[in-house]
């Protein structure tokens, strides 16, 4: 075995510091993570930086590396390429920060994609003091149809070379490169075939690593795959979708010119907020399920379809927003995650852009209580979902620098407070917000007219947002999005859109990798 360097860490730490998807509909089109700082061998770091008992891993072989790829990231990574830093201490290479980029289906995209991972995390490292020594370099793709893994390895052979490339002209050598495909490992750097065959080397069991065992001992877990994460956050793709969507075509009528009037644009936002306030303790006071299927599935069931669309369209506004995200901790935090998740799963058809708001406020919530994998995830499909879309820009570049949430959940803490330290809704205007089963007037939602409302973003008057930015409190204009029904004069459903009743809604599938994800700012 040659040009392999002595590893040595603790399960891993996980600062992802940037998001970079481009292209629709495929998650791999130069989708960056950069994991900032804190490396995998600190004493007492653990995947995804979550604090464990001091205990230090040493990775020795192509093949223990391979294994601890899933550790040092925190999911399973696929079609990914993956950079993993390395600092010298004490003459042995100590893990430091990752970057991840998904794999471009155009061969022609490999030499800028190459050279945007190499220069985003070595000259990241450098920025936070810590420069990188040599490098570790991972290829991770599943063969195609009638390919084999020893076929991948060939076929991205020289996407490992461009990054060598890369990282050598910054100066800094990749000291392995492992090509893991078809549950076995490649090395491009080891011409030995004694320990690197040219057949390749099967994985090793999960969970049966030193480097799992450590992870397990201190109560660490590795999630799945990123498609997985983002199916949760992903918009239906079933039946129901088309009621959803009729009923946010319905909602809109009524509630759009309602927003945009300076007269009553208050009294929306404090019906809004009382509703989501409502759901949340809807959400808390049900059983509890293993398993992040049954219970987002056990969620949809929980939210009525014309809930979901008065929550939707009425956080467009950024003064309710900014009031909804401060439900980011405590026994509020919980309950308002699931809210957010099924609301982005809401956003259907004609209103995938409005799933941004809901997407932003479940990156925010994940952001706030520590988990920041899913935090990078949910804003970067803010961004997907609309890239000028400002809160999920600055909430994702503060996510991706390391930056600490507390400072933007102290102006948050405060805004509440001024207000008396209510509840982000208020008790106004309570009566008057639909809810599942109810016979109020309020319920009935009128038919959708035949013209077709206009989809162009209006700016609006709003309060000073205390999250415009991590570090200050500037005053902006709020803002609403005024969506186009999906067909000129669809009609509403009842209002309640599964028949009046919150419940039963039916078994559905998720798209999970197919939407846009971008770094543009929004």
């Amino acid at each position: 075995m040659t040009n392999h360097s002595e590893a040595a860490g603790t399960s891993g730490n996980g600062d992802i510091s940037g998001h970079d998807e481009r292209g629709e509909g495929n998650e791999h089109g130069g989708h960056r993570e950069d994991h900032a700082g804190g490396g995998a061998a600190g004493a007492g770091s653990g995947a995804d930086g979550i604090p464990c008992a001091e205990h230090q891993v040493t990775l020795r072989t192509p093949a223990e590396l391979a294994d601890a790829l899933p550790y040092l990231l925190g999911y399973r990574p696929e079609d990914s390429i993956v950079l993993v830093a390395l600092h010298d201490r004490d003459g042995r290479g100590r893990f430091g920060g990752r970057a991840r980029l998904g794999i471009p289906a155009n061969e022609d995209d490999w030499p800028a994609v190459a050279d945007q991972l190499a220069q985003g995390l070595i000259k990241g490292s450098e920025r936070r003091g810590a420069p990188v020594e040599s490098m570790v370099a991972f290829l991770c793709q599943d063969p195609r149809v009638n390919e084999s893994g020893w076929e991948v390895m060939s076929r991205l052979r020289q996407l490992a070379q461009l990054l060598r490339t890369a990282c050598g002209a910054l100066d800094v050598p990749v000291v392995e490169a492992l090509c893991i495909s078809d549950n076995r490992w490649w090395s491009y750097v080891c011409p030995s075939e004694e320990c690197c065959p040219s057949a390749g080397t099967p994985l090793g069991l999960p969970g049966t690593s030193v480097l799992a065992a450590a992870a397990t001992y201190a109560g660490l877990q590795v999630r799945g795959s990123l498609k997985e994460l983002r199916a949760r956050l992903s918009p239906w793709e079933t039946a129901a979708a088309l009621e959803q969507e009729s009923a946010l075509n319905a909602v809109s009528v009524a509630l759009i010119p309602r927003i945009l009037d300076d007269e009553s644009r208050a009294d929306v936002a404090d019906q809004t907020l009382e509703l989501a306030d409502r759901l949340m303790r809807r959400f808390a006071d049900a059983p509890p399920l293993s398993g992040t299927l049954p219970a987002d599935l056990r969620d949809d069931e929980l939210l009525a379809h014309d809930e979901a669309a008065t929550l939707i369209l009425g956080l467009q506004d950024r003064g309710t927003r900014d009031r909804a995200a401060e439900w980011m901790e405590g026994d509020e935090a919980g309950p308002a995650l699931r809210l957010w998740r099924a609301l982005a799963r809401r956003c259907v058809g004609a209103y995938g852009e409005h799933a941004a708001a809901p997407l932003t406020l479940a990156g925010w919530v994940a952001w706030s209580t520590g988990d920041e994998l899913e935090a990078r995830e949910a804003l970067a499909m803010a961004l997907g979902a609309d890239p000028e879309y400002l809160f999920a820009r600055l909430l994702h570049q503060a996510c991706n620098e390391g930056l600490d949430p507390e400072s933007i959940r102290r102006c948050l803490r405060k805004e509440r407070a001024d207000r008396g330290g209510a509840v982000a809704g208020s008790e106004a205007g309570a009566a008057s917000v639909p809810r599942a089963g109810s016979d109020s007037p309020s319920d009935q939602t009128p038919a959708a007219p035949t013209r077709t409302v206009s989809r162009r973003r209006r700016r609006t008057r709003s309060t000073g947002s205390p999250i415009s930015h991590p570090s200050r409190r500037p005053t902006g204009p709020g803002g609403t999005r005024r969506p186009r029904p999906a067909t000129e004069g669809s009609t509403a459903t009842d209002g309640r859109g599964r028949g009046g009743d919150s419940k039963g809604a039916p078994s559905r599938s998720r798209r999970g990798a197919g939407r846009r994800e971008t770094r543009s700012d929004t």
